[in-house]
């Protein structure tokens, strides 16, 4: 039985905003729609663990294909599924709840507006009305005895909703998006501009992405394991991935914390050769291994913005598009822990090695003193380990 219906909205013009406002850059729509698929595997995979699916789980790779004549991008993945009465659920009434509810705010061009995490709006999905005349959804709940729900919306306010048994029915549980590429997008049919945003976001996400039979990803970059689990080697040959032809560095510092916030990350002190390649590197920041921007201003002190290296933390505030960081208390709490450990490490090379900190002074003697005239704490602790040359 097809069912017709109405979605839940008083705004009748909610795409041209989510167009025009709420993503700046029409490139995030992979992101999103490749980090839901992500969610539902592990959250079928958190279930397995907690004996509530009992099924196998067989291969459970995330899916990008591009069919450049029929104008479609599809995102499929083997996770959770979703019964039509959860696309009713989570695809039209949370999200366009969250949708009003932001255009409502926005409309008082409250500069608040934008500031709400992108959970809180189930807008991520929608992000695929930036490319997208239309899009669908097919999709097979994990739940036994499901059957395929298949949605469609074109972008208006209206969408279809039905299940489907015999040749149109999916043979296997999880969920495929497909986009039906609109005219003014047609960079995105393109595979090179495809692969180019998937290995910019998607690079280190935990479950394996394949993009035209190629997995583009590693699901356990070397800032999720433990310390002691590591070579020097494996720090160095991370640090050539993330800035291809640079020099090795300097030292590191792997961050490694869980209360109170998480993150997780390696900082590395480059050799100071190239103001232009200093400008070049910057530092990553991800969000549960999603790449988000490499603008850390807030979150590392600026004396530090120097450094390299990538920080993870999904406790750091992000707007509704995620591509700009709220400044809050736990912004400077990681701030703050960044600077101390950074401290700890120059005083612990300091004490055990003068003779190599001597060598490498002249590469780390900018980032100390400036940290010592910009920052109190650092201050306190630099001035047992800043080197003053005898002229």
């Amino acid at each position: 039985m097809q069912e017709k219906g109405s979605i839940s909205i008083h705004t009748e013009n909610i795409f041209p905003i989510i167009k025009k406002f709420l993503y700046s850059d029409h490139e995030i729509f992979l992101r999103e729609l490749v980090s839901n698929a992500v969610d539902a595997t592990q959250k079928l995979q958190s279930l397995a663990r907690q004996g509530e699916y009992k099924g196998e789980l067989g291969e459970l790779k995330v899916r990008v294909t591009v069919d450049k004549e029929a104008r479609k991008i599809t995102v499929s993945d083997h996770g959770l599924g979703m019964s039509a009465e959860e696309i009713k659920k989570y695809i039209n009434q949370i999200a366009f709840s969250g949708a009003t509810e932001f255009v409502e705010k926005y409309k008082e061009t409250d500069a608040q507006a934008k500031d709400q995490i992108i959970g809180q709006f189930g807008l991520g999905f929608y992000s695929a009305f930036m490319v997208a005349k239309e899009v669908e959804i097919w999709s097979k709940s994990s739940k036994e005895d499901a059957l395929t729900a298949h949605w469609t919306c074109d972008g208006s306010t209206e969408f279809t909703l039905e299940e489907t048994e015999g040749e149109h029915a999916k043979a296997e549980r999880g969920t495929d998006v497909v986009l039906h590429v609109a005219d003014d997008s047609d960079e995105f049919l393109e595979e090179a501009r495809l692969k180019g945003i998937l290995t910019k976001y998607c690079k280190f996400l935990p479950i394996e992405i394949e993009f035209e039979g190629e997995v583009i990803n590693q699901t356990k970059p070397i800032w999720t394991k433990q310390p002691a689990d590591l070579t020097d080697e494996d720090y160095v040959n991370f640090y050539q991935e993330l800035y291809p032809f640079s020099e090795p560095p300097l030292f590191w510092i792997h961050l490694n914390v869980d209360y109170p916030f998480n993150l997780t990350g390696i900082l590395y002190f480059p050799k100071v050769k190239d103001e232009l390649q200093l400008q070049r590197n910057k530092i990553q920041l991800y969000s549960r291994q999603v790449f988000i921007t490499d603008e850390v201003k807030d979150v590392v002190p600026e004396f530090l913005m120097l450094l390299h290296g990538v920080i993870d933390s999904p406790d750091i505030p992000l707007n509704v598009s995620r591509s700009f960081l709220q400044a809050d208390g736990a912004v400077r709490k990681i701030n703050q822990y960044i600077t101390k450990k950074v401290a700890d490490k120059l005083a612990e090379l300091f004490r055990k090695d003068r003779e190599g900190y001597e060598q490498k002074w002249s590469d780390i003697g900018l980032f100390v003193k400036y940290g010592m005239l910009s920052d109190e704490k650092f201050y306190e602790k630099a001035k047992d380990f800043v080197l003053v040359q005898n002229v």
